[in-house]
């Protein structure tokens, strides 16, 4: 009996050690199976990464031979036309990118909310971009006054070589076509190098912008549509400019720079500790010389568009000031302390005011940079400073006023204010 059951006990043992071989067995084919079908996806996965990378060298082949190509013909066009870039692109095609800056004024002008895509017209121009200081200008027409040659002459003459290539001069025409052709004819002529290295480009701003309030006879007989379509004026501007460089500099057409205005200028904001400023005064009169972060141009137009039927813009640079940096219940003592921190002021001022005759036909106006500028030491706005900036760029016309009221040039002293101020009075130019 006891080795019958002996006999029962090993054939149980064989029979479970028959089980697990067979389960050993099978599992070992599995995970063979397993391995199989991971290997054979690694060599997939290599033969994609091969193809992939072959793929790869010949997109990079054929982009490098399409860049070629693109550079060669650039190069053609360029050596073919040896002229500036003359385009007409106040509607886009539908392929061309579009500053958003462009799209986000229908919000605030309903009047183009009906347009395609809006842009101004590029008169020359070659697209110069990627530079330190954008420097904007606008102008209309004065009759038989014009300032914006001598202005150029003196904002440009006065860069050094190395200042020139980090810059970009833009001239804003808001009037007819016959004063765009002849601003277009004087840079092409006056300044065919800054002209032809992109340095000096000329945009018009097409009658499409403005309101129908704003077209006609009205805003040459009405200031207040004058001071409107003026703060139109400079947002177009300012938005054009703003992708071009790190800062934007507002000048007007009538007005002379210092000697080095433009070093001076470099080296005081690249000295400031601290890029948390609003905006920078290098001139104490209303809108010129006001230095902007490119970044913050769209926060500013957006401001003025809100209010431009209400104020000047000069005003309203002062008012965006009071609704950024004023907290809501702060007594207005504690808000002013801060303004010196963002509302830098550059003295003396890097800017003078030369013009007489307002672009507001029949308005003259006499603003000019304060005297104690000058008893702080400052000379550079002397009355011999403006001839010496003014006699270059001087119409004839200018010249005959002067000469036809008594005055000799040779004997306009600085010091002597009341032939200083019959001089001026004299110039017969304005802004």
């Amino acid at each position: 009996m006891k080795a019958k059951n002996v006999n029962l006990l090993f054939a149980f043992v064989a029979v479970l050690l028959f089980c697990f071989s067979c389960f050993c067995i099978s599992k070992m084919n599995q995970t063979s199976h397993e391995l199989i079908n991971c290997r054979n996806h690694i060599l997939g996965l290599k033969e994609n990464m091969l193809h992939l990378k072959n793929k790869s060298v010949d997109n990079h082949q054929n982009l490098v031979q399409v860049l070629n190509q693109m550079k060669h013909e650039i190069t053609q066009t360029a050596n073919a036309s040896g002229n500036v870039v003359e385009r007409k692109v106040s509607t886009l095609s539908g392929n061309e990118m579009l500053p958003n800056g462009f799209e986000d004024i229908k919000f605030f002008l309903p009047h183009l909310r009906k347009m395609g895509k809006i842009y101004p017209d590029v008169a020359t121009g070659r697209g110069k971009a990627g530079v330190s200081f954008a420097l904007g200008v606008t102008t209309i027409g004065r009759r038989k006054h014009t300032y914006l040659k001598q202005m150029l002459t003196s904002i440009l003459s006065r860069m050094t070589p190395e200042e020139e290539k980090d810059s970009v001069v833009i001239v804003s025409v808001a009037d007819t076509d016959d004063y765009l052709n002849y601003v277009v004819d004087m840079v092409k002529t006056k300044f065919k190098r800054q002209v032809q290295s992109g340095s000096l480009e000329v945009i018009s701003i097409p009658t499409f912008f403005y309101p129908s309030i704003l077209l006609g006879k009205k805003t040459t007989e009405d200031s207040d549509s004058w001071k409107m379509k003026q703060v139109l004026d400079f947002c177009i501007l300012m938005l054009y400019a703003q992708p071009k460089a790190t800062y934007y500099l507002q000048l007007e057409d009538d007005i002379i720079a210092k000697q080095m205005y433009f070093t001076k200028m470099k080296d005081f904001v690249n000295s400031l500790p601290s890029k948390n400023w609003l905006f920078i005064e290098f001139s104490e009169l209303g809108f010129i010389g006001k230095l902007f972060q490119s970044k913050d141009l769209h926060d500013f137009v957006h401001f003025f568009l809100m209010f431009y039927k209400v104020k000047p813009i000069d005003i309203l640079l002062n008012d965006i000031f009071l609704v950024k940096m004023c907290n809501l219940g702060e007594h207005i003592r504690h808000c002013m302390h801060r303004k010196k921190e963002v509302r830098v002021q550059y003295r003396p001022s890097l800017f003078q005011h030369v013009g007489i005759q307002s672009s507001f036909p029949g308005r003259e106006q006499y603003r000019k940079v304060s005297p104690p500028a000058a008893r702080a030491g400052d000379r550079s706005f002397t009355l011999m400073s403006l001839l010496k900036s003014l006699v270059v760029g001087f119409s004839i016309d200018a010249i005959s006023q002067i000469k036809a009221k008594g005055f000799d040039l040779s004997k306009a002293i600085p010091g002597e204010r009341k032939q200083e101020r019959n001089f001026s009075r004299s110039l017969g130019a304005g802004s």
